[in-house]
């Protein structure tokens, strides 16, 4: 026997402890020459442990409920033991590809040497003889591969390639039973048809568990691992017919073992193919809450919580067969649908968005818009966050007007001023000097050129409450220059106001009129905060993820006191008067204790409005996706009815209010504390007696004309 026949004749017989020295001479063949080994005298068998990654799995997030909502993953596989496999299926699978598989050991002695002789009469790699052990061995080298190179090496035509697998099988075999080592196999194995491992690919092939698995469907799947490229269904008739042909390569190979009759193939031949492609899960297309799907996406993917480089984020999330439990509420999501629903359809141009966040937490309980998630633009889809900012998926957002004026409120607030304090304000308010309103980089940017005014007149003597139930914007120009633009900017950073593009805050002088783009997340959270009695968390949309070994990992609220309490309790105090006496006071309030400021944009190019209760707090955008300022809301037909302008109260105002008289159904109310009269009560130097006010029938950001006894808060 020469030196290559007592090599296999060792190996096959299982002698994997020590080193198998053997030099290994072939005789050339062609003029190139054929060697088994070419570059050394000896060869290393010793057993070479295997390093094996855990396999790409499927990650499922979950609802507050635990209820499935998505999926990801970069490999769709199921991992399932050996005792959840239907025995017809690892029958067929040893028939075809490795018969003798509980006989020998990590190399089929019979399938090798009538591989190598192929192999060499051919003067190359034509046939693999690989047992299913070393079959394992090469789908983990590959699953493992990082890059096309490594994917390249893992697949190679060559002996050296072989005898690593060998020195590695040799391992395996050492290291697991028979049985394991065939579960480890049909849980990694390509079947083609983006399915990975034999459960998935049950599922995904003809609609049941591995468990239950007929002859003809374990048939077709055992072919299919031989040349799944080839053999993928989903490639059309030509692909499909190979696949049969090859399932009935099975069937005769099954009953010529024994382990079938002739008569049960001959019987199983006749059933059609039955590939039924079963759509593949998960996705956020096919999520049932989509915009807070590609929000936790991206949170992982961008959050070094869960991964320092952003290579590992993506492994992460797409291989890590995690359970993913999150913040989202369905009852709290389907009141916001509804109520979208109600006021804006799928098919208007312009688009609301609303977010719904829980005080003290920063938990995103909802996140709904009235457009479809998607990429079918005919269907007027949306395929980016509507939602939320550009860190998580969204776009540019909108301007969000007037709901920035409450930033300069709880500056003036934080600056000692009581809600009674005032000034006379005129019908335009420009800027005295350039000095007149300095950035936070020290740089005086006032524009003594530019005149903000209000389109109804001269509203006269207001203060914090009458000004901001109103949002009368020579008011809060004054107030404003009064407080400090940088110190307003520094109060609305605070409460984590970020540009939604993910650019710097623009500084300008109109700040509080809300020049910058925002999200409904953003400013919701924002005012969450001020309904929390100024604790300020960070927006939070998962709270625990289990991997696949069971490990847990619970994630809390990252929260800080952003505002004193008390300060935060005068400016609930202030906002809750635009349900009675400001721009809401035409839509209500919700029965319970409540605070909120409309957002109007220059010339309506989008409306909003942000409110918060103890208990929950929202925010909703309106505005067209095609660009804000060339389509304004004017002049425009949502919802089915026309509007000749849009304002906060017209349509964001009635989503929120009739959102949270949904979600809120069944909660206890809690109230808001009192005001500190002592503190913020009154006022001290700017007091008058009796001021005109001007209530609006509409929400248009301006005042009218009532008079409003300013003595008590």
């Amino acid at each position: 026997m020469n030196a290559t026949g007592k090599v296999l004749r060792l190996v096959a017989m299982g002698a994997a402890a020590g080193v198998l020295v053997a030099g290994i001479a072939l005789p050339a063949v062609g003029g190139a020459g054929v060697g088994l080994v070419t570059a050394v005298e000896e060869v290393d068998l010793a057993p070479r442990d295997l390093v094996e990654p855990p396999l790409a799995q499927v990650s499922v997030v979950q609802d507050v409920n635990g209820n499935e909502i998505a999926r990801f993953y970069e490999q769709y596989r199921e991992v399932v033991p050996l005792d959840q496999i239907a025995d017809i299926m690892k029958t067929a699978i040893i028939s075809i590809e490795d018969y003798r598989f509980y006989e020998h050991g990590p190399l089929d002695i019979e399938g090798t040497t009538r591989a190598l002789l192929k192999n060499l009469t051919t003067g190359g790699v034509a046939q693999g003889g690989s047992s299913i052990t070393q079959q394992y061995v090469k789908q983990v080298l590959l699953n493992a591969a990082e890059t096309e190179e490594e994917k390249e090496k893992a697949l190679e035509a060559s002996y050296a390639r072989k005898l690593n697998e060998l020195r590695y099988a040799m391992g395996v075999e050492q290291k697991y039973t028979k049985d394991q080592i065939l579960e480890k196999y049909l849980n990694i194995a390509y079947f083609g048809a983006s399915a990975y491992g034999v459960e998935s690919a049950a599922k995904r092939f003809f609609g049941v568990s591995a468990s239950e698995l007929t002859l003809p469907q374990a048939a077709t799947l055992a072919g299919a691992v031989q040349d799944p490229n080839a053999t993928d269904p989903n490639l059309g008739k030509t692909s499909r017919d190979r696949l049969l042909k090859r399932r009935n390569v099975v069937l005769d190979r099954m009953a010529e073992l024994g382990k079938i009759t002739q008569a049960e193939a001959d019987e199983a031949k006749k059933a059609p193919l039955g590939y039924k492609g079963t759509p593949l899960p998960g996705g956020c297309e096919s999520s049932k809450y989509p915009y807070f799907c590609v929000y936790v996406r991206n949170e992982i993917l961008n959050n070094s919580d869960f991964g320092k480089t952003a290579k590992q984020r993506v492994a992460f999330l797409n291989r890590g067969g995690l359970t993913i439990k999150t913040t989202i509420d369905p009852k709290m999501q389907a009141a916001a649908e509804r109520a979208i629903r109600k006021w804006v359809r799928p098919t208007d141009d312009p688009v609301a968005a609303e977010a719904l966040v829980q005080p003290g937490t920063g938990a995103i309980k909802a996140m709904a818009a009235s457009r479809p998630y998607g990429t079918r633009k005919s269907r007027k889809e949306v395929s980016y966050n509507l939602v939320a900012d550009a860190a998580h998926g969204g776009g540019i957002g909108f301007q969000a007007g007037s709901t920035f004026k409450t930033f300069t409120l709880l500056t003036a607030l934080k600056q000692g001023m009581k809600v009674n304090d005032g000034f006379s304000a005129g019908a335009g308010y420009t800027a005295p000097g350039y000095s007149a309103f300095k950035n936070c980089a020290g740089k005086p940017i006032g524009d003594p050129s530019h005149t903000v005014t209000n389109d109804e007149g001269s509203p006269g003597w207001l203060t914090l409450q009458t000004g901001t139930w109103n949002s009368v914007n020579t008011f809060f120009m004054m107030l404003e220059q009064r407080v400090g633009l940088c110190e307003v900017v520094k109060t609305a950073k605070s409460l984590g106001i970020h540009r939604s593009d993910g650019a710097p805050l623009q500084e300008f002088e109109t700040f509080t009129l809300g020049i910058n783009e925002m999200d409904p997340v953003t400013v919701a959270n924002a005012y969450a905060a001020i309904g929390a009695r100024g604790k300020y968390c960070a927006p939070m949309a998962i709270t625990q993820i289990t991997d696949s070994t069971g490990k847990t990992t619970n994630y809390r609220p990252k929260c800080r006191q952003a505002l004193d309490p008390e300060v935060a309790d005068a400016a609930a105090h202030v906002l809750s008067g635009v349900f009675t006496k400001g721009t809401m006071a035409g839509v209500g309030g919700i029965g319970r204790d409540a605070a909120g400021k409309t957002g109007t944009n220059d010339l309506s190019a989008a409306a909003w409005f942000a409110g918060f209760t103890p208990d929950l707090a929202g925010a909703v955008s309106l505005g067209d996706p095609r660009g804000a300022s060339r389509y304004k809301l004017n002049n425009v037909t949502i919802g089915g009815k026309y509007y000749g302008s849009v304002f906060g109260a017209t349509i964001p105002g009635p989503i929120w209010k009739d959102t949270m008289l949904r979600a809120l159904r069944g909660v206890p109310p809690t109230e808001f504390t009192p005001i500190n009269a002592e503190r913020f009560g009154g006022c001290s130097d700017g007091c008058r007696k009796v001021v005109p006010v001007t209530p609006p029938a509409e929400d248009h950001d301006l005042p009218v004309t009532i008079l409003q006894d300013q003595d008590t808060p």
